[in-house]
C-alpha cells in the first residue's frame, strides 16, 4: 500500500473521536486501488473519512441505508460519483469501513 494512504488511514484512526472508523485489511486493499485510479480525489477522500468519523449523520455524507443484498450496510459519498459503504455496529460506536469506489462499484458488490 502507498505509505501516503497508510499514513492517511492511520492519523484518521488516531485522532479518533466517536465513533471509531475500523479500517479493515480488505478495505485498505481497495483504498490503495481507489487512490491509485483517483489521485486527484485523495484529499476529498481523506475530509470524507474525517467527517465521518466526526459526525456521520452531516448532511454532505448524504448518509443512507442501501437495499436489496446490500442491505446489512450504509453508504456516504465522497463526491457526486464516489461512495464508501460501511457498516454500523452502534453498540460498540465503531464505523467498519467495507469498500470504496463509483457508484456501480459499490453497488454491484
Amino acid at each position: 500500500m502507498e505509505i501516503s494512504i497508510l499514513i492517511l488511514l492511520r492519523n484518521i484512526s488516531k485522532e479518533s473521536h466517536m465513533p471509531k472508523l475500523t479500517f479493515t485489511f480488505s478495505y485498505e486493499k481497495r483504498a490503495e486501488k481507489f487512490i491509485k485510479k483517483h489521485p486527484e480525489l485523495l484529499s476529498q477522500y481523506g475530509k470524507t473519512l474525517e467527517l465521518l468519523e466526526i459526525n456521520p449523520s452531516h448532511p454532505s455524507l448524504r448518509l443512507h441505508k442501501l437495499q436489496g443484498k446490500l442491505s446489512d450496510l450504509y453508504s456516504v459519498s465522497i463526491n457526486i460519483s464516489y461512495r464508501i459503504s460501511l457498516e454500523f455496529t452502534l453498540f460498540k460506536d465503531e464505523i467498519i469501513l467495507i469498500n470504496v469506489g463509483s457508484h456501480n462499484e459499490i453497488y454491484r458488490q
